[in-house]
């Protein structure tokens, strides 16, 4: 059964395994296991994002893709649930549907045209492309504040059912409401647990054993018959839709969408910071990257201020772990990971697991 349901990807060795089961187990829990908003905060935000690094890991893991603009599909996915649900008197489900549909063709559309037009050009040209494309995206978003809200966004309603003032139950469970909150949470996280099995299933099919050939040799794929600017098309197609879809759950989440946000180049300066660090060319290394990296970008400057605070007796070590200096660290912190994990965490992992069963 797991093995069907992982699509026989098994993460083949038993550290990731035992740190996937806990990434699992401590988001399906994150609700009954922390107290206040942000640990939750944190919780969705990292769901949101294993969706949206794995499905650029589709394109440049899987096909050899470097695209810039997948911000742009991800903003377009939550700029499609606020502005349908901003723009009717009451927040309904109907509403949120048709946002989104619009949004998934808009996203299709767009990605379609870049695939036909940009794809024929080869590595960074096309990235030169998405990057200009989704930089226009951005500043016509922003331009637009009578329809988008311009640069301060759109805060809009949600359906009745989701807000944190409806109760489904009268008692709490292990200490905890059952609310629209928690509703709203366990939306986003079991969206995104079908979407990231989707994307599991989508690179262990036929059709991801030809992206793999396109990224290891698109001239032999070709001359085995594979007509590879379709394939290439298709996999930007799936990306971009994925992409808006996350965008549309951490939109639901937020109850605001803004460029910054949803359009911003850092989204998707995280985007490849993770890829990198989870290991490209793995669908796990989205989920393990995305873990260490949004809870890094959340506590690392509250822990780098109790060990300041720890430190006084020593100036150097207490200024050289001041929070404002967190950017830094982390940035150190990246270099490290780079420098011991080459082929990404998970890749590391893999290579040990296969190493260690050859020796047995």
């Amino acid at each position: 059964m797991l093995h069907r349901l992982l699509s026989g990807d098994l993460p083949r060795s038993r550290v990731l395994t035992a740190v996937l089961l806990l990434i699992l187990l401590g988001l399906a829990f994150a609700p009954f296991l922390t107290t206040g908003a942000r640990p939750l905060n944190t919780a969705a935000t990292i769901c949101v994002y294993i969706v949206l690094v794995a499905s650029y890991d589709l394109l440049l893991g899987y096909t050899g893709i470097v695209s810039f603009a997948h911000t742009m599909f991800y903003g377009i996915g939550a700029y499609g649930i606020g502005l349908g649900l901003a723009r009717v008197d009451e927040a309904t489900w109907g509403a949120a549907l048709g946002g989104l549909a619009i949004a998934l063709v808009v996203a299709l559309a767009l990605a379609l045209v870049v695939g036909l037009f940009a794809l024929r050009v080869r590595a960074i040209f096309y990235a030169m492309i998405t990057l200009a494309v989704a930089s226009s995206f951005a500043v016509l978003a922003s331009q637009l504040s009578d329809f988008t809200g311009g640069e301060d966004g759109v805060t809009f309603s949600v359906p009745e059912v989701l807000t944190p003032g409806y109760t489904f139950m009268e008692n709490e469970v292990f200490g905890r409401s059952i609310d629209g909150k928690l509703l709203s949470y366990y939306l986003v996280f079991f969206g995104c647990l079908l979407l990231f099995l989707f994307l599991l299933r989508l690179v262990n099919s036929p059709f991801g054993r030809v992206l793999q050939a396109i990224r290891e040799n698109e001239f032999r794929a070709e001359a085995l018959g594979y007509r590879t600017m379709v394939y290439r098309i298709w996999a930007n197609c799936l990306a971009a839709l994925v992409a808006a879809l996350a965008g549309a759950l951490m939109a639901l989440w937020l109850r605001y969408v803004g460029p910054k946000t949803s359009l911003g180049f850092e989204v998707m300066t995280d985007i490849l910071l993770i890829v990198v660090i989870g290991g490209m060319g793995t669908m796990y290394g989205a989920v393990v990257g995305a873990a260490l990296f949004i809870i890094a970008q959340n506590y690392l400057k509250e822990l780098m201020g109790a060990g300041s605070s720890a430190l006084e007796g020593v100036p150097v070590l207490a200024a050289a772990l001041h929070p404002d200096r967190w950017m830094l660290w982390l940035g150190v912190l990246f270099i490290l990971s780079i420098y011991f994990f080459p082929i990404g965490i998970v890749g590391k992992m893999r290579l040990r697991g296969y190493l260690a069963g050859r020796k047995k």
